[in-house]
């Protein structure tokens, strides 16, 4: 019986491989380009500039899957998203990928959003003015807390004050933005959000100076793309992107070098940077699906420094998204 039930399973399998290859992949390449969705306005993660062009850690990633797919990371238009409309645009097919600060859940992954990894630990906290003389959340107790609609945030920050016999008043936005600048106006005394939030948002205050991220960290937030459940080829690319960003930061191989690299006479940097193997051809793309990636998009410390890290505004320390190699939690598996 196990064996009759092992071979059903392995041929549902390769029907939905088989079924993928003719799926999302071959859409995006006849259509000549990536639907990507993001966030239109959190900075370091997802932002267009001056002239319209998105930028952030998130965007690399999109970034990075055209590239693997193109060779080019620019063949992509980017849906704004607001965080309640996440999981009905992205089932709705409008997309082919979500990377938008998305904390992975239970009830979201069930619910038909497929998260490929975690591309940024983060957690809940808050921030506060200065003047109101609060050095820490268990001081929070009868604030007024401006929080976003239809975010793991919301739900927290709930669960937070019950848990602590406390009592808030919830100023509730629909978007990132009118939440930023309802507490910059004064209409709460806290605004809560991913920390990585908080740290990006303050550069938009008109006196960052004046405000202080508290020490709480209140949550679990793993963030990272999610894609449809129902193309398992299209899954494996998205997220042998990430792995491959996480590969090349530790094989120290940069933007910079990856043409150098291609000489290396190390089994591992060959096998990535595909001189040898065959290891594209599972995914559906190019040998050099992880070259394209690199050259065009840099590893993942590069991205994280230049977004995120402390070369940025933003200056995040990168704590828990180092490197397994460095005491951090970012690890990816072989490519063999």
């Amino acid at each position: 019986m196990k064996s009759i039930w092992t071979g059903l399973a392995a041929a549902a399998f390769a029907l939905m491989a088989g079924a993928a290859t003719a799926g999302t992949l071959e859409t995006v390449k006849a259509r000549g380009q990536l639907i990507c969705g993001a966030n239109p306005g959190l900075a370091g993660f997802g932002l267009p500039d001056d002239h319209g062009a998105y930028k952030g850690l998130d965007v690399d990633e999109c970034r990075a899957i055209a590239a693997a797919i193109f060779g080019d990371p620019d063949k992509i238009k980017y849906i704004p998203i607001n965080a309640k409309d996440r999981p009905t645009i992205l089932a709705s097919g409008e997309i082919d990928v979500l990377i938008r600060n998305t904390t992975w859940t239970l009830s979201r992954e069930t619910g038909g959003m497929f998260f490929t990894g975690i591309n940024y630990y983060d957690g809940q906290g808050f921030m506060v003015k200065k003047k109101l003389g609060v050095d820490s959340a268990l001081k929070l107790d009868g604030a007024s807390i401006c929080v976003q609609q239809g975010t793991t945030t919301e739900l927290n920050l709930a669960d937070y004050f019950r848990a602590h016999n406390m009592k808030f008043e919830p100023v509730v936005f629909a978007t990132d933005e009118e939440t930023v600048k309802a507490y910059d106006s004064g209409r709460c005394d806290a605004y809560t959000t991913d920390a990585s939030g908080l740290y990006a948002e303050r550069l938009k205050l008109a006196q960052p100076d004046d405000n202080i991220v508290l020490p709480e960290i209140i949550s679990k937030e793993p963030l990272g793309p999610s894609v449809r459940p129902d193309d398992v080829k299209w899954f494996e690319i998205v997220q042998w992107v990430h792995y491959a960003m996480l590969t090349a930061e530790e094989l120290g191989v940069t933007q910079g070098n990856v043409d150098e690299m291609l000489k290396s006479p190390k089994p591992d940097i060959r096998r990535l940077l595909g001189v040898e193997g065959d290891f594209g051809k599972g995914l559906g793309l190019g040998n050099d699906w992880a070259y394209r990636i690199i050259k065009a998009v840099g590893n993942y410390g590069e991205s994280f420094e230049r977004n995120v890290g402390t070369g940025s505004p933003i200056k995040i320390k990168r704590g828990l998204n180092n490197l397994w190699t460095k005491g951090g939690l970012q690890y990816a598996p072989p490519i063999r």
